[in-house]
């Protein structure tokens, strides 16, 4: 794994703390987030407020932050360590992430009927890190006589 893939996961993993951070914010005080984007996407009380935003009973946006927090944690230390099980880590974070993401945007769509942007907004970013993850970009040196 490369450099800028590892780099980019730590990125896309900042982000995605800073998201849910957002999200679980607001849920745990008891306001809702606004999400008017131009009146396209106008879902995020509506997801707020159904019964599929808690699992366990723990809100699904504190799940998110346990989650980018472990990315950005093993991220970090693939900066200074790249052994195979971090490397390894790293892509089965990145599956689990986009299958959870997958799970909950088919919940929106299908079972809520509402999409919330910061919840898109987080399955990009999942999806941002299972590419980086599954991605080898190396840059070749040319040299010039």
């Amino acid at each position: 794994m490369s450099l800028i893939s590892r780099v980019s996961i730590l990125i896309f993993s900042f982000f995605g703390i800073a998201d849910s951070v957002y999200l679980a914010t607001h849920t745990t005080s008891g306001s809702l987030p606004s999400c008017s984007v131009g009146g396209a996407i106008d879902g995020c009380r509506v997801v707020a407020e159904s019964s599929y935003s808690y699992l366990f009973g723990i809100p699904i946006s504190m799940y998110g932050v346990v989650f980018y927090a472990v990315v950005f944690t093993v991220a970090s230390l693939s900066l200074f360590v790249l052994h195979a099980h971090v490397k390894k880590s790293l892509r089965f974070l990145s599956v689990i992430g986009a299958a959870a993401s997958v799970v909950f945007i088919l919940i929106q769509v299908f079972l809520i009927g509402a999409l919330c942007i910061y919840c898109l907004t987080s399955a990009v970013l999942t999806f941002l890190i299972l590419i980086s993850a599954w991605t080898t970009i190396r840059l070749k040196k040319r040299l010039t006589s």
